[in-house]
């Protein structure tokens, strides 16, 4: 909504608001160059008066109900926790991470029970990264090593002096708003390789010390996520290195769906539990950026438990680029401001992800940075610490515009990264 069209809106005059706008009018005349500058002055003033207005404005959620695509077709990777659970069996530091029951936040919200997977706890990582990024540099590493040496290695071998000797000639590149970074930089280190880690100037300086600690590179780039993006392929292609993304596109697919595939985990170990204590979800809340780890977890659902939850996908307000996709059955980039959802802030999808959510998600939302920000704080008090990117699905389900959600309802959602 334009600035003026939302300050009236609320009986609000703002005068300057006005004087962009006719400074834009008068300019296109003169100087269409001109012109374009000045409307996007409008465009970032409008944006940043539908923030400040008037908070009921502000705090709108954008729910679309997605009829799902049936398909024949298989996805696009492996929806399946069997090859990334070998190696983590070997693996002396994982354990699965817990289910807390949330008992006194469900009462507030209404609903019968709130599970809460707390991937906060993961692997000293602090997110559900770890499990994606690592497994990919180790089935890459895997594949390699198979290559060279002729046969087939089994689990345990991954990390054998022949192994280890050739991995040490890798260098894998990722672009990161953080939690990837760190996952592909401690996978790099098992083995030995060398990481190189894209972070755009919008990743907090935290995550760039955290991944160099463990031992990698951090470039830096201005611009945002999309922006790191691009220079981490172009790093990649100069240099001959292993791209490894975590989002796909077009002609680029293998690296991201073993990212994806690692993630299955998670959803493996939330249906152990479910099947141990016969308490299905009968609403599952997933945070996404790209959406890897929403369609990973949704095509484990759909394809492994006997039980079938509504799945809900949650986005910032500021990059809903898997909403955007789903409305038009394509995908569709979603430009914004920069939000302070910063591990879910991507304009665009992941080509793999989005087939697989096309198919299997219900509904997806977006909710607002202030509601995010609400959200994180009231799960830390409860003692659920985490970021507003982390408590993105507890904040659409606390807001309580979901319909079919009641007093009967159990819900699941993911506590996706540390605090």
């Amino acid at each position: 909504m334009g600035a003026y069209k939302h300050a009236t809106a609320w009986k609000i005059r703002i005068p300057f608001a006005d004087n962009v706008l006719s400074a834009a009018t008068k300019a296109k005349s003169r100087s269409p160059a001109r012109a374009q500058t000045v409307h996007g002055q409008y465009a970032a003033l409008s944006w940043r008066l539908s923030r400040c207005c008037d908070c009921r404005y502000s705090h709108a959620m954008s729910t679309y109900t997605h009829q799902r695509v049936a398909s024949t077709e298989p996805r696009l990777f492996i929806a399946d926790a069997a090859r990334p659970q070998l190696l983590l069996d070997v693996c002396p530091v994982h354990t699965p991470t817990r289910m807390a029951s949330a008992s006194t936040l469900a009462s507030e919200i209404g609903v019968a029970a709130l599970d809460l997977k707390m991937e906060s706890e993961r692997m000293g990582l602090g997110s559900f990264k770890a499990l994606g990024g690592a497994f990919a540099v180790a089935q890459m590493v895997r594949d390699h090593a198979e290559l060279s040496l002729g046969f087939w290695l089994p689990p345990d071998a991954t990390c054998s002096d022949a192994v280890l000797e050739l991995a040490g000639d890798m260098t894998f590149i990722t672009a990161s708003a953080g939690n990837h970074g760190l996952s592909v930089a401690a996978g790099a280190g098992i083995f030995g390789a060398t990481a190189v880690i894209v972070l755009s100037s919008t990743v907090p300086e935290e995550f760039a010390q955290r991944i160099t600690d463990i031992g990698a590179e951090v470039v830096r780039v201005d611009g945002d996520y999309e922006d790191s993006v691009d220079h981490a392929i172009a790093l990649a292609n100069t240099n001959g290195w292993q791209l490894l993304a975590d989002g796909s596109w077009d002609g680029y697919i293998d690296p991201p769906a073993l990212v994806m595939e690692g993630y299955t985990v998670l959803a493996q170990e939330c249906r152990m539990k479910f099947e141990f204590s016969g308490k299905w979800p009968t609403h599952v809340f997933l945070q996404a950026g790209v959406g890897g780890l929403a369609a990973s977890f949704a095509a484990h659902v759909r394809d492994h438990w006997p039980v079938q939850p509504v799945i809900i996908v949650v986005e910032p307000d500021a990059a809903p680029c898997l909403q955007a996709s789903a409305r038009a059955g394509e995908l569709t980039r979603a430009p914004g401001p920069v939000s302070n959802m910063g591990r879910l802030d991507c304009k665009d999808a992941s080509l793999i992800a989005f087939d697989s959510l096309h198919r299997d998600a219900d509904v997806f939302v977006s909710v607002s940075d202030q509601d995010a920000a609400d959200a994180a704080d009231r799960l830390t008090a409860a003692g659920f610490g985490t970021t507003p990117s982390g408590g993105a699905g507890f904040c659409a389900l606390a807001l309580g515009k979901i319909d079919g959600i009641d007093s009967q309802s159990r819900c699941l959602c993911i506590v996706s990264e540390q605090d």
